[in-house]
């Protein structure tokens, strides 16, 4: 059972794939003088019209990998921040507890990936985004989150 379910893994990350948005890179920040960088991309949001959420993670340099042995992933750390950037329509959205995967990027080799997810909270009438690093088999507790409140105050 156990290995029937590895090998339909990476079958069905691959079956979401077309679901997600597709990030551009907005920013690169060069942080040390091997050529680690911070990446920022651009990532709106499929579902939801109006709502763009920016990431930033950490991108390891080749002598980096080389000088610590450690060549197929990056670290797990990213940083989210998503704001209305033009009228809100929100779609055919998840609106069950889990939410649903936005975005998802490959961090390494086999079996990591950087994600955002959006969660809606009925109640508030926000829309929560998480970023989230997702492992094989050691999770990572490092996250992000962003708020998009879907309010329209009154104008006075």
């Amino acid at each position: 059972m156990k290995a029937t379910t590895m090998r339909l893994l990476p079958i069905l990350a691959l079956s979401l794939l077309p679901l997600t948005a597709s990030a551009e890179e907005i920013g690169r920040v060069g942080v040390d003088w091997v050529g680690n960088d911070i990446i920022i991309e651009a990532i709106p949001d499929p579902k939801v019209q109006g709502v763009t959420c920016h990431i930033s993670y950490f991108e390891r340099s080749m002598w980096d990998r080389l000088s610590k042995g450690n060549w197929f992933e990056d670290p797990s750390n990213a940083s989210i921040a998503c704001r209305q950037t033009g009228p809100i329509t929100v779609g055919d959205i998840d609106t069950s507890e889990s939410g649903e995967t936005v975005f998802s990027e490959s961090r390494s080799l086999v079996f990591k990936s950087l994600n955002v997810t959006r969660i809606f909270d009925q109640k508030n009438q926000v829309l929560v985004y998480l970023t989230h690093a997702t492992e094989l088999s050691d999770g990572s507790a490092k996250m992000s989150i962003s708020t998009v409140p879907l309010y329209n105050p009154a104008k006075p």
